[in-house]
């Protein structure tokens, strides 16, 4: 992740380019909702898009087609849901493929698939349940923006390992391939963005109650 301009045989990246994009519009009316109800959150949306936008950009070479780098879609996610990541997530990769010859459109579909879809909704899900685990905000917020960094490297490896499945063991065998030659380089990788995503959050957040946290970045009473 992210695969790289015409890697994919064109019925992958159809298919997922159509499996992306009622995501993607959900995230467009969740946006605009947050907009209209909410007007005073679209400085931490446009900073949550940024972040997204620098860490994505800083790749290193990994699986043949594709790279290793961090996301930086746990912080939307955290803040405001899963679904607006969707949309700043495919605006990141349009534009990183057009100025960065970073990725490319005719895999776009796929790298929003794994990157704006399954890694918020991840990293959302894992959020909620440390909460309710009873965690420490900064480990919640840890845990969250790491694994869901891990879960679009999954899925990008399942990805790959569908387009060119293994000779002798099959899909299975090439994603479990795939994935052991990104983990080199994306653990650490995952680790080091969810240290970052605590530092960001505690930094634009000061010194609220943990409880009070989320809720004042996406535009809420404290």
């Amino acid at each position: 992740m992210h695969i790289m301009e015409g890697f994919l045989p064109a019925s992958h990246a159809l298919g997922w380019t159509a499996v992306s994009a009622p995501f993607v519009i959900a995230g467009a009316l969740r946006i605009r909702t947050i907009i209209r109800d909410t007007p005073e959150a679209r400085m931490t949306l446009a900073a949550s898009g940024a972040f997204a936008f620098v860490l994505s950009a800083l790749k290193i070479p990994s699986v043949t087609g594709s790279c290793s780098h961090p996301t930086g879609t746990g912080l939307g996610a955290i803040v405001f849901g899963p679904s607006v990541m969707a949309l700043m997530g495919v605006i990141v990769l349009l534009f990183q493929a057009l100025l960065l010859a970073h990725g490319g459109l005719t895999t776009l579909g796929a790298n929003t698939f794994s990157m704006a879809v399954v890694g918020p909704w991840v990293a959302w899900g894992v959020w909620k349940l440390a909460g309710r685990l009873g965690l420490s905000f900064a480990v919640s917020v840890f845990l969250a923006a790491a694994l869901g960094d891990l879960a679009t490297y999954v899925t990008t490896s399942v990805q790959l390992a569908l387009a060119y499945p293994d000779p002798a063991s099959g899909i299975a065998g090439a994603a479990l391939k795939f994935g052991s030659i990104f983990a080199v380089t994306q653990v650490p990788l995952a680790i080091a963005e969810g240290l970052l995503t605590v530092v960001v959050i505690e930094a634009l957040s000061g010194k609220t109650r943990d409880k009070d946290r989320i809720a004042l970045l996406a535009g809420g009473e404290k």
